[in-house]
């Protein structure tokens, strides 16, 4: 009987990518909707990713760029209409 050792896999890199993905597309997707909760989520996610050194740097720091815009956007609707929630 043979007794093989445990395939190693690199989940550290696979996930802080996945992370720098993921703050990419709620940072896009947080200028349309649910911006008060998408925006913290990307900035918090993209901020994780560089943080333990993504591979994929540029999408993180679109990430990060996006959630900060979530959270402007969401400023400046809430000076124009004075809520807290903004609609086409």
């Amino acid at each position: 009987m043979q007794l093989t050792a445990p395939a190693t896999r690199r989940t550290g890199t696979r996930d802080t990518d996945g992370m720098a993905v993921a703050s990419f597309i709620l940072g896009l997707l947080g200028l349309l909707v649910l911006n008060l909760f998408l925006g913290p989520v990307a900035i918090a996610l993209a901020a994780v990713a560089l943080w333990r050194g993504t591979t994929r740097p540029g999408r993180a720091y679109l990430g990060l760029a996006l959630g900060v815009a979530d959270l402007v956007v969401l400023l400046a609707f809430m000076q124009v209409d004075h809520t807290v929630s903004w609609s086409f």
